[in-house]
């Protein structure tokens, strides 16, 4: 698996360069948000992105506005903001997790994983393939989702990972500590608002696709969840 980390400081380059080495990834290295979106183009198999926000040239939030209008690949932002507006903001633009600086590579390296085995996971047997609700069909091993009228809907890995939770559980009601400690395999905090956004992001999409079909439903104080129909 390739992985591209991108930040204009050069020791934290090199620092998360050694962790992903040794868990046996390819680095591919950036030090501006320019060089980043050039580095994918040139490379369409990437498999994931670390990248800052603070950056000369283009900044991270640019970075990933550009790349989420071709790619979905996972993107972990790190970020030297504190505030839960500006990681909020991140999430908006497209990313899919992040860390502030300073962090312990360990937890990066934790939460690159998990976002991998978003990205890669495979059917198992008491799961079905192909989940049909609504006005969307749901295919677990391709990690399509198409609607009736056979137009696809493109989602990130957790966005994708939301959906197929809430639809193979129809009616059952997920908080959002529950959603984020099944899809993003990791316990955090701020869970609720991370996954306030990708929801968002995941309705948006849906509705888009589906001339306003309102697919995922707020049980207000209680989380989500998808009706039978």
């Amino acid at each position: 698996m390739k992985i591209v980390v991108v930040d204009d400081d050069k020791e934290i380059v090199e620092l998360l360069s050694i962790y992903i080495h040794n868990e046996g990834y390819e680095v591919i290295k950036a030090y501006n948000g320019k060089e980043a979106l050039t580095k994918i183009a040139t490379n369409p198999d990437i498999d994931l992105m670390i990248l800052d926000i603070m950056m000369p040239e283009m900044d991270g939030m640019h970075v990933v506005k550009e790349l989420r209008k071709e790619s979905q690949i996972p993107i972990i932002m790190l970020t030297a903001k504190i505030t839960d507006m500006d990681k909020i903001q991140g999430l908006i633009a497209g990313a899919d997790d992040y860390v502030t600086k300073p962090f312990n590579p360990l937890e990066v390296m934790a939460r690159v994983k998990s976002l991998l085995r978003r990205s890669n996971f495979k059917v198992t047997s008491d799961e079905p393939d192909v989940l049909e609700i609504g006005p969307l069909i749901i295919k677990k091993d391709s990690h399509e989702v198409i609607t009736s009228q056979q137009k696809e809907i493109q989602l990130t890995a957790l966005e994708f990972g939301i959906l197929y939770l809430l639809a193979s559980h129809p009616n059952r009601v997920f908080s959002a500590d529950e959603i984020f400690e099944r899809v993003w395999q990791q316990e955090s905090l701020v869970s609720a608002k991370t996954v306030m956004v990708h929801v968002s992001h995941l309705r948006d999409k849906i509705e888009e696709a589906t001339a306003g079909e309102k697919v995922i439903q707020t049980v207000w104080g209680v989380g989500y969840k998808i009706e039978a129909r």
